[in-house]
């Protein structure tokens, strides 16, 4: 196993490096490193967002970078599946969080049809509650961004809402299920692997108003 930071282009590398040292080919690369990071409004660090946008989006963005080469190589085909959130299609989670979701929801959506020609499947992953520790990120704060990251409040709104989120969380999906998932999602090539209906109606109202603002503007002559 070789260990890595991914917000570290440079660690990336040297993974990849090693993996192709152990094993010869790679055909499939799963970018599932994430963490919930970044204040609300009023409360952004540069801290926050550089280490939430290195591990949440850079490290997708690399990850293809470096790996995907090596799968189109061998000629064999593989897949690329990248972890976003459901709050990728979605707002409420965090202005950070909500930011790299978002990204890697498009740069998979981007990245398919090129990376067919080659290929290559490309699936985002947009998963809801699961049992996981990302509520826990601080626990991997590199020592570049120590001290600099703040805590969550401990009373308020906000607190109260982290609290409602830890218990969800807790309670959430078995991510033995959802890998279940992701494979089916591999062999079969989904675009988009979902891990349960509970959000669909935000989904579906974030497009509805989408919809709706094509529809104020429909029949109009823009000016040239």
């Amino acid at each position: 196993m070789a260990r890595a930071d991914v917000s570290l282009k440079a660690e990336l590398q040297a993974a990849a490096d090693a993996t192709v040292a152990r094993y010869g080919k790679i055909h499939i690369l799963v970018n599932n490193a994430g963490v919930g990071g970044g204040g609300g409004y009023g409360r952004w660090t540069d801290a926050s967002w550089n280490w939430t946008l290195g591990v949440n989006l850079m490290s997708v963005i690399w990850g293809i970078e470096i790996f995907g080469p090596l799968i189109e190589a061998h000629g064999e085909g593989g897949q690329i599946v990248s972890t976003a959130s459901i709050a990728g299609l979605i707002g409420g989670a965090g202005p950070a969080y909500n930011v790299t979701k978002h990204g890697v929801v498009a740069l998979s959506e981007g990245l398919r049809v090129t990376l067919a020609r080659r290929a290559i499947g490309v699936s985002v992953l947009c998963p809801g509650y699961i049992r996981t520790q990302i509520m826990n990120s601080r626990r991997n704060v590199p020592q570049r961004f120590v001290g600099a990251i703040e805590g969550s409040p401990t009373e308020g709104p906000v607190a109260e809402l982290v609290n409602a989120v830890n218990q969800r969380v807790s309670e959430g999906i078995d991510p033995l299920y959802v890998g279940e998932l992701v494979r089916e999602g591999i062999e079969n090539d989904w675009p988009y692997i979902f891990t349960d209906n509970e959000l669909e109606p935000l989904v579906d109202a974030r497009f509805a108003a989408i919809k709706q603002g094509f529809d104020r503007i429909r029949g109009r002559q823009p000016r040239h």
